[in-house]
């Protein structure tokens, strides 16, 4: 079991890699689901859209983009994340960039553990999911 920090054409975010390990493992748990091998890629808008058009077919941006390698109840996967577009969203919804960021974070995370928010009533039910691990990692903080 690993969670993984990578950046491709951006910097490092300033995040605090072992706080977030340990609010993920928490998240997963809560989930009922066992931690395998989680990568974060923390890229730029162009680097994302590259990945969404080669793997996905979609020509557009996005925050992130989740490749699910779950097997069972043992959550695995890729996680691109656009560091661009996390900031123009953390302006548009005015949140803190730290904020939007760590929602995309679980978001992808909540994804593995078997939450989709493209249905009706699924964008609900993400929300309230990610506001639940929002609020674990604030009470760790």
């Amino acid at each position: 079991m690993a969670i993984s920090f990578y950046n491709e054409q951006v910097y490092m975010p300033s995040i605090k890699k072992t706080l977030m390990r340990d609010w993920i493992k928490r998240v997963v748990a809560a989930h009922g689901k066992r931690l395998g091998e989680i990568s974060y890629i923390f890229c730029d808008d162009e680097k994302i859209l590259e990945v969404n058009r080669q793997y996905l077919q979609h020509d557009y941006y996005t925050d992130i983009i989740t490749f699910d390698y779950t097997v069972g109840d043992k959550i695995s996967g890729d996680l691109f994340i656009s560091l661009d577009t996390v900031r123009s969203n953390a302006e548009l919804f005015k949140q803190s960039y730290d904020d939007e960021l760590h929602r995309v974070i679980i978001h992808g995370v909540l994804h593995l553990c078997g939450i989709n928010d493209k249905g009706p009533g699924e964008r609900e039910i993400m929300e309230k999911n990610e506001n639940e691990a929002l609020e674990i990692l604030s009470s760790m903080s």
